[in-house]
């Protein structure tokens, strides 16, 4: 099964990343962040200031909503809504 789908269009990215719970997906992202910056360096610059995180569940779980991801070190701000 695959996890992990990325789409680029012009200066965007979008990876879309299919988890068991929020924390398997908050792994698999960062997981997946750390090979795009490696693969990226000296190529892009991706700027971590514009970058949002937004978790979509289709479950009213009772776990933690709140997720941890990060880019260049930094964490990457949580959005409900995005632009």
């Amino acid at each position: 099964m695959t996890r992990t789908k990325v789409v680029a269009f012009a200066d965007d990215l979008i990876l879309a990343i299919r988890g068991e719970s929020v924390r398997a997906v908050e792994h698999y992202s960062n997981v997946e962040l750390s090979k795009i910056t490696l693969w990226s360096k000296n190529k892009i610059i991706f700027n971590e200031d514009k970058s949002k995180v937004m978790l979509v569940s289709r479950r009213k779980r009772r776990e933690q909503r709140e997720i941890k991801v990060y880019l260049n070190n930094k964490p990457l701000e949580q959005v409900i809504p995005m632009k």
